[in-house]
């Protein structure tokens, strides 16, 4: 960077000077991969030592001046002892009406840029640097001032000492910081605009330089990142998916899964599985080639066929109760299982009547079906009937009395159907009273085998393909893929299953009667044609729902209810057949509200009451902004989505009234 545009844009920079520090090192001491947290000169004015920022190196002896930008790594080794000053500050800027000074500064940030000098008259930088520490102890508001004037002088004195002997600024490597702070902090929770502040670079350049020379933005990356240490986790320990979300920076482990099942083609626990069995057989070496940071986009959203319950990570997440599952045990007692069938089945007992008669009133019925004698209404064909499934045709009880239910509970309970096991259970969720007692197995993705086992299943209904593989030869099992049914086909399959054809279809008559009147009252209180919003999130950002899918409400105000959402947000909603999102920063937030915002809400969730930008959305300011519950709207069963239906023409009833 060419001095004079340096100096031209120390011009226009409004200064705060955040911290003065004078250090001594002892010799062999050492600083290691110290992140600046805000640009820097560093003054070495004694003794010597070998200084490294983002691994340039340097030789300071006697008196050597460094800058460098917020987030480069700082590495010490005092090879003396080694005394320093360390001046920390931040800076703002205003181009209005200057486009070449704003392009200059995306080209140029002199406050990111790295540069060291032995300068030629020393003592003039340590006496402007002396006094500011000496005033900085204990400084009051006037001691301020005259800092940031003292500051001033320095840098003049620095820039003109850097003039005359023809110092060159060096521009950092962006990308190559990016990547390290990433690999160093995937651990923790980042946003695209929490790593550019850290580099001092907007999120706009920061995306933009990354992609050009990585062909994927940085949060592309940072995903790449965990996914790979989370495959370490996966086959190196028996970490739970709980565990090891938390341990790459998840707090999520619904978000973890379908990230995960997203990059490699399977969720995490299917993953672990078969590759351990692949491995074991020909100790083949799974191949990440799928991870390259060139593939293709990303969402921040789930969309996959499994789930479309993603819980905004950094806003506060909800915990479920967690089962571990020794593999080998249940693989164990699942051979037993059918070991023992068989046996009863097929053995030969000449020592128990009961066995006998069994296998010989077997063997007659066997016969009269071949000989055509008998049809099919034998006894075991009164107390089963067969469903076909995705999975193919599954003789099921005709009257199951001891149902297990993962993820699809509302749709059993509106049935008149108390399980004896289910899924956890949301506190607040719709149907939580009417199963109040019944015994909780786990998460829907990931539940416990041997519980289920112990409750002696004869009817057990999954919502995933994982599920399904995991717990069929328990019990008769029914797949039903929710993500690729309508409300009322899955309902139809359901209702199949049980014998209850009658009352699913009056359970879809009814709920479609409460939406035709529930549309005739918003459309008389001229609500209905308003646009709705649908956000979740925090202080510095907000994901935006943009599929009819995702939950949240989304089902019953844009499918059901037919509500529009703005053009911005409405052109991906028509466009999409799957449950998706955005995720914008507060800044652009507004431009994506509607006449209407419904905001899912959460214990712990960021309290925005006294935002700025916030309260500046005319929604929010006038009384238009809804709070939906989590918990409610997590499920989006018959049940759920009829108690979401009064609840969301309730409140928005209630805000057209007060308007």
């Amino acid at each position: 960077m060419k001095l004079e545009e340096h100096i031209l844009l120390w011009n226009h920079a409004a200064v705060k000077i955040l911290d003065i520090r004078h250090v001594i090192m002892e010799p062999g001491e050492l600083l290691e991969s110290y992140l600046l947290p805000a640009s820097s000169f560093i003054y070495g004015v004694r003794g010597s030592a070998t200084l490294q920022l983002d691994g340039n190196k340097h030789e300071a002896r006697r008196f050597h001046m460094l800058h460098g930008g917020k987030g480069m790594r700082l590495d010490i080794e005092a090879k003396e002892e080694f005394e320093y000053y360390q001046l920390f500050y931040k800076t703002g800027y205003a181009f209005t009406g200057r486009k070449e000074l704003t392009q200059l500064m995306e080209r140029y940030n002199p406050f990111s840029l790295q540069y060291a000098f032995r300068p030629e008259e020393p003592l003039a930088l340590l006496r402007c640097l002396t006094l500011m520490r000496n005033i900085w102890q204990g400084a009051h508001s006037l001691d301020q001032l005259h800092i940031k004037g003292l500051f001033y002088q320095f840098l003049h004195e620095l820039l003109r000492q850097m003039d005359t002997q023809g110092i060159d600024a060096r521009k950092p490597d962006l990308v190559s910081q990016a990547i390290r702070y990433i690999d160093e902090h995937y651990q923790k929770s980042l946003t695209l605009e929490s790593i550019a502040d850290t580099l001092n670079y907007s999120p706009r350049h920061l995306s933009m330089r990354f992609k050009e020379e990585k062909g994927a933005g940085p949060i592309h990356y940072l995903i790449q990142v965990r996914v790979a240490h989370a495959i370490e986790l996966l086959l190196g320990t028996d970490a739970d998916m709980q565990e090891i979300a938390r341990e790459i920076g998840y707090s999520d482990v619904y978000y973890f899964s379908r990230i995960f099942k997203k990059y490699t083609g399977l969720s995490p626990l299917h993953f672990r599985t078969s590759e351990r069995q692949r491995r074991k057989i020909d100790d083949y070496p799974f191949n990440l080639t799928r991870l390259s940071i060139g593939s293709g986009g990303m969402r921040r959203y789930i969309g996959n066929d499994d789930d479309n319950h993603y819980q905004y990570k950094r806003g506060g997440s909800i915990q479920m109760k967690r089962h571990t599952k020794p593999g080998l045990a249940v693989s164990i007692l699942l051979s037993l299982m059918l070991l023992l069938g068989a046996c009863s089945a097929g053995g030969t007992n000449t020592g128990n009547s009961s066995s006998t008669t069994t296998n010989t009133a077997a063997a007659s019925n066997a016969a009269q079906n071949t000989n055509g004698t008998a049809g099919d209404n034998n006894q075991a064909s009164k107390s089963t009937r067969i469903v076909s499934t995705v999975m193919g045709d599954v003789e099921v009880p005709a009257e199951p009395k001891r149902v297990v239910v993962l993820y699809l509970l509302g749709d059993v309970v509106a049935m008149g159907i108390k399980p004896v096991g289910v899924s956890d259970v949301f506190e607040g969720a719709a149907f939580e009273k009417d199963l109040a007692g019944v015994k909780m197995l786990g998460s829907w993705f990931e539940p416990s085998p041997e519980a289920i086992m112990a409750l002696e299943p004869d009817l057990i209904i999954v919502p995933s393909e994982d599920t399904y593989k995991k717990l069929s030869q328990i019990a008769p099992t029914i797949l039903v893929p929710n993500e690729k049914m309508t409300t009322d086909e899955r309902l139809a399959l359901l209702g199949k299953t049980f014998g209850k054809e009658q009352e699913t279809q009056t359970l879809l008559d009814n709920f479609n009667t409460k939406v035709k009147e529930s549309k005739e009252k918003l459309a008389a209180a001229d609500v209905l044609d308003k646009t709705v919003t649908i956000i979740e999130g925090g202080k510095k950002e907000m994901s935006v729902v943009t599929g009819k899918q995702f939950g949240r409400g989304s089902q019953i105000i844009y499918e059901y209810l037919g509500m529009k959402a703005p053009e911005i947000i409405q052109k991906k909603i028509d466009g999409s057949t799957n449950e998706e999102g955005d995720t914008v920063s507060m800044e652009v937030l507004p431009e994506y509200i509607g006449d209407y915002v419904v905001r899912s809400s959460y214990e712990g969730m960021d309290d925005l009451t006294g935002n700025p930008i916030w309260n500046s959305i005319p929604a929010v300011k006038e009384g238009r902004m809804i709070e939906l519950s989590f918990n409610l709207s997590y499920y989006s069963d018959i049940y759920s989505l009829d108690e979401q239906l009064d609840f969301i023409v309730e409140q928005l009833l209630a805000t057209a009234t007060k308007n």
